[in-house]
Order: C-alpha cells, then sequence, then structure tokens
C-alpha cells in the first residue's frame, strides 16, 4: 500500500478546541477538562483512503497571544494547515481570518489545503454568521466544516478531506531540514477546559 507522511499544523485561538479536534481524531477521546496547550503538542495518526495510507504528523499550536510570535516555526513547513474558530464565539472567527493571513504570508502556496473548523457545533448559541463565514471560505478559497470534538460529528471527515486534497510530495522533499522545530518528546501541554 502506498504511504503518504506529511506535515499538518493546527492554527487557532485559545479555548476553540484545537486539542480537543486532535484527540478526538487521534485516540477517540473527549476530554471536557482539556487544558491549553504550551508551545505546542504533537501527535501522529494513520488513515487509509482509496488504497492509500496517509501518516499525520500534527503539530497542534498554542492560541494564546503569548505563543504567537513562535507559531510560525510550525507551520514554515508544513503541508496542510487546519484553522480552527468556536462557533459560539464570534472573536474566534475574526482571530480565524488573522491566521489565515499569516500562515499564507508563510506558506504562498496556492495548492496546500487548508480547512476551516468551525467547532463547538453541538453548542446553542452560535455567534458566528452563516452568511460571513462562506463569504469567507469563497473569498480565500478554503474548505470549510462545521465539526463537534464532544460528538465527533465530522471530526474524521476533516482530517480525511485534508489527507485527500494533499498535491503530490515534492521531488525534494525528502531534503526538508526544518519539519519539526522543536523534538516531539520536548513539547508538552498543560491543560484547561476549552471543548
Amino acid at each position: 500500500m502506498a504511504e503518504r507522511r506529511f506535515k499538518l499544523v493546527i492554527l487557532g485561538t485559545m479555548g476553540v478546541g484545537k486539542t480537543c479536534l486532535t484527540l478526538r481524531f487521534v485516540k477517540g477521546l473527549f476530554d471536557d477538562d482539556q487544558l491549553p496547550t504550551i508551545g505546542a503538542a504533537y501527535m501522529t495518526q494513520k488513515l487509509e483512503s482509496n488504497g492509500k495510507q496517509f501518516i499525520f504528523e500534527i503539530w497542534d499550536t498554542a492560541g494564546q497571544e503569548r505563543y504567537e510570535a513562535i507559531t510560525p516555526l510550525y507551520y514554515r513547513s508544513a503541508e496542510a494547515a487546519v484553522i480552527v474558530f468556536d462557533l459560539t464565539y464570534q472573536e474566534s472567527f475574526q482571530k480565524a481570518k488573522e491566521w489565515l493571513k499569516r500562515l499564507r504570508k508563510e506558506r504562498p502556496d496556492p495548492d496546500m489545503p487548508i480547512a476551516l473548523v468551525g467547532n463547538k457545533c453541538d453548542r446553542e448559541g452560535r455567534e458566528v454568521d452563516d452568511e460571513a463565514v462562506q463569504t469567507f471560505v469563497e473569498e480565500n478559497n478554503l474548505k470549510y466544516f462545521e465539526t463537534s470534538a464532544k460528538t465527533g460529528e465530522n471530526v474524521d471527515d476533516m482530517f480525511a478531506w485534508v489527507a485527500t486534497s494533499l498535491p503530490p510530495p515534492a521531488a525534494n522533499m525528502d531534503d526538508a531540514t526544518d519539519a519539526f522545530p522543536v523534538s516531539p518528546e520536548n513539547t508538552t501541554a498543560e491543560q484547561r477546559g476549552c471543548c
């Protein structure tokens, strides 16, 4: 079976559920008391689709402002990205727009798959306007998913879309030297309710 290993970065402000989405995909778990990530957390997961095996190297970045200066280290060599906002928190959608600008400044590759994710679709009190999201998605050539890390709704579909939307690997990809700015063993996750 053909195998494709790739780096995926997950971006978004603190508390939108980035870590909870990753844990739901990787371990099938949901922890309502998940604490915020410090710096970045690293996880891997395998997915089989259309006779291919995809190996995700997932960098779940911290959403706190004090870590924004180091976040580009994690998405500089990413081949795909997921930008997450909270459907019940308008400001997180505005922050998602900023994350996209930063990502495209560092990674201007038009073929890079980018999923915009409105998380917490299981909750009442939606603040983010559907029409505003659709306009933003169309203007920026993104794929949009509404997910719930709590119930698992659309989580696997979103990650599967990312994997199957990857362009063919570059011929010189094995020469990349900055694929991991920090050793996975040295990353930690502090914990707080996020999802």
